[in-house]
């Protein structure tokens, strides 16, 4: 059976895109920790992300730094944590998650946005891209 994350991948369930490439999808957390807290994933469903080919593993953190880059440039923070949990969907992703306390780095306090506040953050990452 597919992920959530293959499903938003085939286009079955939307998202709020920041980025893709042939390889990789860049997308908000749609239950965010933060403001900007983004997943990065790879299209090919793999559940671990130490099960990830070697060349695939180095692409989805090459392409984790170009987004969290971006991000950390969009919204306003003092840092971009990165954590890589992958117990919730067993799909490999990335966590970057806009950090101004440790808090937002626990996965406990989450943050309620509008449609609009999701769109308006991948418009602005996307500005930096």
């Amino acid at each position: 059976m597919s992920s959530i994350f293959t499903k938003i991948v085939n286009g079955e369930i939307p998202c709020y895109k920041i980025a893709e490439d042939e390889h990789f999808l860049a997308f908000l957390d749609v239950n965010p920790n933060a403001k900007g807290h983004t997943l990065c994933i790879p299209k090919q469903e793999i559940n671990k992300i130490f099960d990830m080919e070697e060349d695939l593993y180095l692409g989805l953190m090459q392409f984790s730094r170009k987004i969290a880059v971006a991000l950390e440039k969009a919204i306003p923070c003092k840092r971009i944590g990165m954590a890589v949990i992958g117990l919730e969907v067993p799909h490999a992703h990335v966590h970057l998650i806009p950090l101004n306390e440790m808090d937002e780095m626990r996965f406990q306090n989450k943050v309620t946005l509008t449609k609009e506040e999701f769109e308006s953050i991948v418009k602005a990452v996307q500005a930096n891209l």
